[in-house]
């Protein structure tokens, strides 16, 4: 690995932790501040999250565990009030890298991908409606609502993909990549 590669990697792994951007963002935004070409190879979504594992075991280990057990609370509180979806936790909060900016993501399985809409106003629960890059760039059906974070008595926004009836299951040996998820203080999303 050469110097300017880890000099990215740490950077953009900063860029994911501090402030809160998803990896794709974080890595772009390394590479224009290091001054480096819009050709320069990209590290892939391993190595940078191994990078964001070392930087918070460095910086952040004396708050990132209590964060991470607050956002799984709160991602566990609306996975049981979306149960009827077959909800699925992903991005930080389940490869245990999220803190306070990370954002709690969900995925839900349906067949009609409005169920979750219907759901939400019938609760009474405000939300925004559009669509959210999916695991291979396609566009995929996300809801954003701002959900209360008793632990921070802070709001974060959460987006909900539902996607129509596929399995959650991955190829093993496959990792989930982060993506935007409920959060605490932060953005919330579903992959």
């Amino acid at each position: 690995m050469t110097h300017v590669h880890e000099e990215l990697l740490a950077l953009a792994a900063r860029l994911v932790v501090e402030e809160g951007l998803d990896y794709r963002g974080a890595k772009q935004r390394a590479v224009k501040a290091l001054g480096l070409g819009a050709r320069t190879p990209l590290p892939d979504n391993e190595a940078l999250d191994d990078a964001v594992r070392e930087y918070l075991a460095l910086f952040c280990a004396d708050t990132q565990p209590q964060e991470l057990a607050a956002l799984r609370r709160l991602a566990l509180q609306w996975m049981r009030r979306m149960a009827a979806f077959r909800p699925h936790l992903t991005g930080a909060v389940w490869q245990g890298t999220a803190t306070r900016l990370s954002d709690v993501m969900i995925q839900l399985y349906c067949d009609d991908p409005k169920s979750p809409e219907i759901a939400l106003i019938d609760a009474g629960v405000p939300f925004e409606a559009r669509n959210a890059d999916g695991p291979r760039g396609e566009p995929v059906p996300a809801l954003s609502v701002h959900a209360r974070c008793a632990d921070w008595h802070e709001c974060g926004r959460a987006l909900h993909r539902a996607r129509p009836g596929r399995s959650a299951h991955r190829p093993e040996g496959r990792r989930q990549r982060p993506a935007p998820a409920w959060g605490c203080g932060g953005r919330a999303g579903l992959a």
